[in-house]
Formats: C-alpha cells, structure tokens, sequence
C-alpha cells in the first residue's frame, strides 16, 4: 500500500466512526429530550402537591443504579455519576422554578 492509499482507508475509517458518534450524539439528545419531558410532568406534579424539589432518597438510589449500569457497560462508574448528579442538579432547578409559580 502506498502512503496515499494508507491516508485515504485511515480517512474513511475516520469519517465512518465519527458519523456513528454524531448519530449517537443526536440519539443521546433525543433521549434528554424526552427524560425531561417526564421529570417537567413530576416537577409539575410536585408542585401543585407542595412536595420538595428535591428527593435525595431517590436520587442517592438513581446513582447507584446507574454506577452500577456503567460498570455493566464497562463505562467509568465515576464519569457515569457525574453526568447523573448534573442532569439531577439541572432538574432541581426546573422544579424550583415551576414551585415558585413560574414556567420555563
């Protein structure tokens, strides 16, 4: 093989894997997408019942479910908390705002 013919396979090898990542990248939006739908409906639900924002129980429950998912997946059960404990903190906040009366 020559050095062109070695460039331009590594090339095609590198735009196949990085079209499966952007596909992958609009499935994980996707899927934001839709689990805050489901947390917008319990933050609603919270609020009008007068229940905390908040559910550390559930959340202490969730981390350790999904550690425990990463290491089945053989993904950095560390990394795996961190992306849970920022879309928890980011749903906390949506359910503060729809307690104090307002919409986003």
């Amino acid at each position: 093989m020559t050095n062109s013919e070695i460039d331009a396979s590594v090339r095609a090898e590198l735009t196949r894997l990085r079209e499966s990542i952007d596909n992958i990248d609009a499935a994980v939006v996707h899927m934001l997408a839709e689990r805050f739908k489901c947390t917008q409906q319990v933050g609603r639900l919270k609020a009008a019942h007068r229940l905390p924002p908040a559910d550390p129980a559930r959340e202490a429950r969730q981390i350790a479910r999904l550690r425990q998912l990463a290491e089945n997946a053989r993904l950095d059960p560390a990394f795996a908390e961190k992306l849970l404990n920022f879309v928890i903190a980011e749903v906390i906040r949506h359910h503060e705002t729809l307690a104090g009366g307002t919409d986003d």
